[in-house]
C-alpha cells in the first residue's frame, strides 16, 4: 500500500514520533508511507524523526496553525495532488484532519482518512466536528481505552469506528543488553549502588518534585541508592534548588540531555515512569518495558491499561510520594524481584506493545479501507 501521513507540530512531540515509528515499521513491512511535516520543522522535527527512525520519505506542507485561508488552499490543493497516488491518508492533528477532509471534498480520487486520537483533551461537540468525524473520517485510533471511550461518549464516532493501539516502541533499539560502566556511574551508580533513573524533560507535570521527596525519604531509612534525571527543560533551576533543600545533591544527579537513550535504559536498575497527569501514549514507558527495565510507574493515563501491579511492574497512586518511597527500598534491597519485573515487561512489550506488533494491527485496518471493506456495524 501507499500511505500518507500528516503531522503539523511544530515540535517533536508524541503524535510526531509516533508517526515516524509507525512509518519505519510500515516501511519494513514493505509499504511506501510518506509523512508530510510543517515546513520550518526541519531542525526540531524532519532530521530528528529521520535520524531515529530512519525515515526518508518526507515532504512540507504549510500546516499552518488556525485558519489561514492563502495557506490552507495552497495545502488543499498539494493534499488533492498527492491523494492520486495513495491508498490512504492518516492524519494526527485537528489541522491534518480539516485539511484531509477538504482535500477529500474536492478531489477526483478521494481516499480513507484515519485518525489518531494522542491526547486525553476531549473533542468539543460542535455541528462542524459532528461533519469531520461522521462524515469524512473512516477509522478514529485512539492510544488508550481512555481516550476511546471519550471519543464514544462524546458522540462523534460510533464505536465500531474507532480502535484502540497502544505501545508502539522499537522492540530492536531499545532491549535488553550490556550496560556501559562508565554512563552507569555518570549517572551515580557504583559497584553495588543500585540507579533509580527517569528519562523526561524537567517539566511540572513529570513528577521530578514527587521523585526528590521520596528520594529524601529512601535516604533517610539507609537505603544505598542514587537517582538520576535524564532530560532537559524549563524547570531545571528548581529542580536543582529542590535538591539542594533537601541535602540530595549527592544522592541526584541531574544528568541533562543523553543522545544514546536506549544504553541510558540499559544503565538504570530501576526506570521511574511517574507524572501527575496522564500523558496519553507514554513514549518512554514503553520503551523502559522494552529494554527490560524494572518499572515503577504511577497508575495514570496507559499505565493501569496495560501493567499489572507486581507482575510487568510496581504500581504507585499518583503524587503518592511515601507509596513511591516504599516501592522503591524494596526493590534496591531485592535483585531477584527486580530481574523478575524486567524479564515481564520486555516480554509484554515483544508480544502486545511493539512498534511490530501496533503496525500489523494498523496495516490490517489501512488494507480493509483501501479495499473499501466497511467495518461491521454495531448493534
Amino acid at each position: 500500500m501507499k500511505i500518507l501521513q500528516l503531522v503539523s507540530c511544530r515540535g517533536w512531540s508524541s503524535d510526531a514520533y509516533w508517526a515516524a515509528r509507525m512509518a519505519a515499521e510500515l516501511t519494513r513491512r514493505g509499504h511506501t508511507v510518506t509523512v508530510a511535516f510543517r515546513a520550518g520543522t526541519e531542525d526540531r522535527v524532519i532530521e530528528r524523526a529521520r535520524r531515529e527512525e530512519g525515515l526518508r520519505a518526507t515532504v512540507t506542507l504549510d500546516l499552518r496553525s488556525g485558519l489561514r485561508p492563502a495557506s490552507d488552499v495552497r495545502d488543499v490543493r498539494s493534499l488533492s495532488a498527492l491523494l492520486r497516488d495513495v491508498d490512504v491518508i492518516h492524519v494526527h492533528r485537528g489541522k491534518d484532519h480539516w485539511l484531509a477532509a477538504i482535500a477529500n471534498r474536492v478531489t477526483r480520487t478521494p481516499r480513507p482518512i484515519v485518525r489518531t486520537r494522542h491526547i486525553t483533551q476531549a473533542v468539543r461537540r460542535h455541528a462542524a466536528n459532528r461533519w469531520l468525524y461522521r462524515s469524512s473520517t473512516h477509522l478514529a485510533v485512539a492510544v488508550t481505552d481512555a481516550i476511546r471511550r471519550q471519543m464514544i461518549a462524546a458522540g462523534l464516532v460510533a464505536a465500531d469506528r474507532v480502535v484502540t493501539l497502544r505501545g508502539g516502541a522499537d522492540a530492536e533499539r531499545y532491549r535488553p543488553g550490556a550496560r556501559d560502566p562508565e554512563l552507569h556511574r555518570r549517572l551515580g551508580g557504583g559497584a553495588e549502588r543500585v540507579v533509580i533513573g527517569m528519562v523526561a524533560g524537567l517539566r511540572s507535570m513529570k513528577g521530578h518534585q514527587l521523585v526528590i521527596d521520596a528520594a529524601a525519604s529512601v535516604t533517610r531509612r539507609g537505603v544505598d541508592a542514587r537517582f538520576a534525571f535524564v532530560g532537559r527543560g524549563p524547570l531545571e533551576s528548581a529542580v536543582r534548588e529542590a535538591i539542594a533543600a533537601h541535602d540530595l545533591d549527592g544522592r541526584i544527579t541531574v544528568a541533562g540531555f543523553v543522545e544514546d537513550l536506549p544504553a541510558v535504559m540499559r544503565a538504570l536498575d530501576i526506570a521511574l515512569y511517574v507524572p501527575l497527569e496522564s500523558e496519553g501514549m507514554s513514549r518512554v514507558l514503553f520503551e523502559c518495558l522494552a529494554s527490560g527495565c524494572t518499572l515503577v510507574a504511577s497508575r495514570m493515563g496507559v499505565v493501569p491499561e496495560i501493567l499489572v501491579d507486581e507482575e510487568h511492574a510496581m504500581l504507585v497512586p499518583a503524587g503518592d510520594a511515601p507509596s513511591l518511597a516504599d516501592r522503591l527500598a524494596r526493590l534496591v534491597k531485592d535483585p531477584d524481584l527486580r530481574r523478575r519485573l524486567g524479564h515481564a515487561g520486555r516480554q509484554l512489550v515483544e508480544t502486545r506493545y511493539s512498534g511490530a506488533q501496533v503496525a500489523a494491527a494498523l496495516e490490517s485496518h489501512y488494507d480493509r479501507l483501501a479495499r473499501g471493506v466497511e467495518p461491521p456495524r454495531a448493534a
